[in-house]
């Protein structure tokens, strides 16, 4: 490890991971002397630091700190819950060149896009203070004389969430922080290829957690499946489980957590289209194709896999695309002039590649990229060539999820057609048209067109704001996140009625009189 590395690490308070330090909760780790957990950088796969994975003595620990934190917590007024929120926004904002500089070496996303993540952190928790005066009920009319009803929500409980690699930081502060103000706790397991960006995030806000004596509300765990993530999935302390990964994950998640009758949040799987229609701003289309299938090396659940593009425009199209491929510069991503960083490990790499020839075999022709790439000096990275490859729609290989920068092209004759191809995959996350006629963007957004839980107009299919539930429809998973009502799912719904008259009419006009 270099020493700038090393430097990053000592102001994030993570230079004794290298001593094995494990994984706990806010004030003080919970010692083990179980298995170690490596963190290597995609960059150039050499090791960054070791972390003691938790155990299921750990794991208990934990869950016992999680409960009995939430019993005071969830009494703390919500305003001042929000308050305990914007102050970990602000040290965040601290934080974020070397939080977004840890997540580029450990994720490897270039650094501007670590950057963002750490923006979008500092977003969420800004809408998460105005959020912390708003958890509104309704008041309803009562059918009987001299009776009140209305309804109120009340903090869930202990949250497990449980992210992917690739946004290390962002979804965790979707869920936690909206569940803070909620007055639930949370027990945050994150991926095995991002531990240090956890303990990153625990440092970070230990101060304000210090502050507002909430030890216990920000729980962090890293262990195996075995010791931590089927002990999670099973516990019915955990009433809600928010996990983001595959749609095979994401299946077994919620037989586990529904067989219990727990609740499950699922941001899954995407099979993410752009329209583009012959009168659409090719300018803009490609621009948003290049950052929505290239950007984080196509390992978003939002990166555009497909491009349904008018065979009328289609030859020039696909020029101008190829032409924008060829300028991309993949290498270092804590180089500023990079656009493109490596695949997060060897077995990111070897998928792509038999999803390459699966399309071959099933007839699609690569019109560019698709092989590795060696980078000077960074040798041991995990760096390919982003790939572009002529497809039909029905192909297998083009019906799943490959997490790779493989963006397939399809070609249309009608926009019914375009729309019908559209919304023939499993999955149903996010999706996009790039036109000039009115009539088509509202088709697009009509209930005959996109079947996806988020639908743009000229706008790609990545890179979605805060203020928005985020989520998507079919093997998705149905979860929403971040903006908009999306609280909701973190609180449980009480409808209250009280009868302040003297007498006891009962519902439905029913008479049930003792003589």
């Amino acid at each position: 490890m270099d020493k700038k590395t090393n430097k990053i690490l000592q102001t994030l308070g993570i230079e004794t991971v290298n001593k094995g330090a494990t994984t706990g909760s806010i004030n003080g780790w919970i010692t083990t002397k179980g298995q170690e957990l490596v963190s290597y950088s995609p960059i150039d796969g050499q090791a960054i630091a070791r972390v003691a994975l938790a155990d299921a003595g750990a794991y208990d620990i934990l869950m016992e700190k999680a409960t009995t934190a939430f019993a005071s917590f969830k009494m703390m007024p919500a305003p001042k819950r929000g308050e305990m929120v914007r102050e970990i926004g602000n040290q965040l904002r601290e934080k974020k060149e070397a939080l977004g500089t840890l997540i580029a070496l450990e994720n490897g996303k270039i650094k501007a896009e670590g950057m963002g993540e750490v923006q979008e952190m500092i977003d969420i928790a800004d809408f998460a203070v105005g959020l912390s005066r708003q958890l509104y009920g309704l008041t309803m009319h009562s059918e009987r004389p001299l009776h009140r009803m209305y309804e109120q929500w009340h903090p869930l409980g202990v949250v497990g969430i449980i992210t992917a690699f690739n946004f290390p930081c962002a979804v965790w502060a979707w869920n936690a922080l909206v569940a803070a103000v909620c007055g639930d706790v949370c027990l945050f397991k994150p991926s095995s290829k991002t531990p240090l960006t956890a303990i990153a995030i625990q440092n970070i806000i230990a101060p304000v957690v210090d502050k507002y004596g909430a030890d216990g509300v920000f729980n962090l765990i890293i262990g195996s499946r075995q010791d931590v993530g089927m002990p999670m999935l099973n516990d019915p302390r955990i009433p809600l489980i928010s996990a983001t990964g595959s749609t095979a994950m994401g299946k077994r998640v919620g037989a586990i957590v529904g067989e219990r009758l727990g609740r499950t949040l699922l941001e899954l799987g995407g099979n993410n289209a752009i329209i583009v229609t012959e009168d659409a701003d090719m300018d803009m289309a490609i621009r948003a194709t290049l950052f929505g299938a290239v950007g984080t090396a196509g390992q978003r659940c939002t990166s555009t896999r497909r491009i349904i593009v008018q065979s009328s425009v289609r030859k020039i199209f696909v020029a101008r695309l190829i032409d924008a491929y060829k300028q991309v510069r993949i290498g270092n991503p804590m180089d500023e002039k990079t656009l493109m960083g490596p695949l997060i490990d060897a077995t990111a790499v070897a998928g792509m590649d038999q999803a390459l020839t699966a399309a071959r075999e099933q007839g699609g022709e690569v019109l560019y990229g698709g092989g590795p790439a060696t980078i000077q000096g960074l040798e041991g990275g995990f760096y390919v060539t982003p790939a572009i490859v002529a497809v039909k729609n029905h192909y297998p290989i083009v019906q799943q999820e490959t997490f790779a920068p493989i963006l397939y092209i399809i070609d249309y004759d009608s926009l019914d057609q375009a729309i019908e191809l559209h919304n023939q995959v499993p999955q149903g996350l996010s999706s996009a048209i790039f036109t000039g006629s009115m009539y088509a963007q509202e088709q697009f957004l009509s209930h005959k067109g996109s079947d996806c839980g988020i639908a743009n107009v000229n706008i790609g299919t990545s890179g979605a704001e805060i203020g928005g539930a985020f989520g998507g429809e079919k093997e998705t998973g149905g979860g929403r996140e971040s903006g908009s009502d999306a609280w909701r799912v973190y609180m449980r719904r009480q409808t209250n009625t009280i009868n302040w008259g003297r007498d006891l009419p009962l519902a439905q006009g029913i008479e049930f009189d003792i003589r």
